[in-house]
């Protein structure tokens, strides 16, 4: 390190920081995984952000190849391959039927077809220099497509008021991925790399103003329930002691009766 400048050892300083803080991105979901494993079902859940994670991880792989001096993007991207494979399979063992058709079609038509298109696209540009540049914009592109993938997830947080399906530390940890892989692309002027962590921080920062909006909103129905319940059982307690009454009026209805029966045996 002491063979880099300044300028160097600060660029990676900030790729080593984005690698590390991207494989607690990646691995954040394992908490969302156990809780589908607990339930044996993915209902609820969608893969949409998966298939979108293992292209753009597939697509900067290729990137980092075709370019020179990004071996922290190529090791950052083969595990984030690694770990969304693992993530999908899951996902399609638990996931109902119609869920499990719909992931499984949209890996062989997104992920499998779509990168062996633009493998084909960007070899038919024959010069090195060109492919880089054209799979720096694709990468761009499904970066965006990576932070802008939860907004889905957001609107139905905004829409049932529950968190439940947007668990906190994903959305810190992409908010600070974003950062960390700013700078980095920044400092070594790669504006592929730098550019879409812009949107990724302030989507980010969204998600986590979302996720403390309506974090105890489900907390405040929940004791509304109980409130109700315990009013409803109250109630039935008040009510208890007029089964006593209706026994002495039982009673007392039994008496009228034999006295009336003794009645009508005396005008007899």
């Amino acid at each position: 390190m002491g063979l880099l400048g300044p300028h160097q050892q600060l660029a990676l300083v900030f790729g080593v920081s984005g690698s590390i803080v991207s494989f607690l991105v990646f691995l954040a979901p394992v908490q969302t995984f156990y809780k589908i494993y607990k339930k044996k079902t993915a209902e609820g859940y969608q893969s949409i952000p998966y298939m979108v994670a293992l292209s753009s991880a597939m697509l900067l792989l290729y990137y980092g190849r075709l370019k020179s001096n990004v071996n922290l993007i190529v090791c950052t991207s083969s595990f984030g391959c690694a770990v969304e494979v693992i993530y999908l399979v899951l996902y399609i063992v638990y996931a109902p039927k119609r869920d499990k058709v719909f992931t499984v079609k949209g890996i062989i038509l997104f992920n499998l077809g779509g990168y062996c298109l633009i493998m084909v696209v960007t070899n038919l540009l024959t010069q090195r220099s060109k492919r880089v540049i054209a799979m720096g914009w694709i990468c761009a592109v499904y970066s965006v497509a990576v932070y802008a993938s939860p907004l889905s997830i957001m609107r139905h947080v905004i829409r049932t008021k529950s968190v439940e399906y947007m668990p906190f530390p994903p959305s810190f940890f992409l908010t600070l991925c974003a950062t960390m892989w700013f700078f980095y692309g920044l400092l070594i002027q790669d504006f592929f790399v730098a550019l879409p962590n812009v949107l990724g921080f302030l989507l980010g920062i969204t998600q986590m103003i979302i996720y403390v909006k309506y974090k105890n909103a489900n907390k405040g129905v929940e004791i509304t329930e109980q409130m109700q319940k315990e009013d409803m059982e109250s109630s039935v307690g008040d009510i208890k002691p007029s089964f006593a009454d209706h026994e002495q009026i039982k009673k007392i209805t039994i008496v009228i009766a034999e006295k009336k029966v003794e009645s009508d045996e005396i005008k007899a």
